[in-house]
């Protein structure tokens, strides 16, 4: 079954620079949760890898992130969609922790969890340090416009040579499976 890692805040979900912080403000972005759905049926294994500061800033805690992810897993059951794992780095950005993208200890400790190597697997963000820790591990970058996406574009950072850039998720994974990559 082939994976791909989605980053959370810009590509599943509305971002905001205040930060995501109650159920309320959890909003998909349109058709990202269809896009979700078809990554099931097609036979991925969809995990999330995000970064949520908020926590560690004290703008909501566990319990709330925990009920954010539980709007997400009803409104996919809906559609016959699913997220297979929820990888959180809950430290700011001065923690040194070694899970906080750019590092890539999330998608490292996919790679444990999935006994796999992440050579080519599909990991698809928003922002700069998305698509660095993607790199660090050989998985193959995608970005989205939604979210960050734009200013990371504009950014115009050496990284993103080369980069596969897609209006939204929904067109990432159009072009995913058209492909028929894995």
């Amino acid at each position: 079954m082939p994976l791909i890692i989605l980053d959370r805040d810009g590509v599943i979900n509305q971002d905001s620079d205040a930060y995501i912080r109650s159920v309320d403000e959890f909003i998909p972005i349109p058709g990202s949760l269809d896009a979700i759905a078809r990554l099931k049926h097609a036979g991925y294994t969809v995990l999330v890898a995000t970064n949520q500061s908020g926590l560690a800033r004290g703008y909501y805690d566990e319990a709330t992130l925990d009920a954010m992810h539980r709007k997400l897993d009803t409104l996919l059951e809906a559609r016959g969609g699913r997220i297979d794992g929820f990888y959180v780095c809950p430290h700011g950005p001065d923690a040194g922790c070694d899970c906080r993208k750019p590092a890539a200890g999330l998608l490292e400790q996919i790679a444990r969890d999935y006994e796999t190597d992440l050579q080519g697997v599909p990991v698809v963000g928003d922002s700069l340090r998305d698509l660095q820790a993607a790199l660090k591990v050989g998985a193959r970058p995608l970005l989205v416009r939604t979210g960050k996406g734009e200013r990371t574009l504009a950014s115009g950072a050496p990284e993103l040579a080369g980069i596969p850039v897609y209006d939204d998720l929904a067109a990432c994974v159009d072009a995913l499976l058209a492909a028929g990559q894995d």
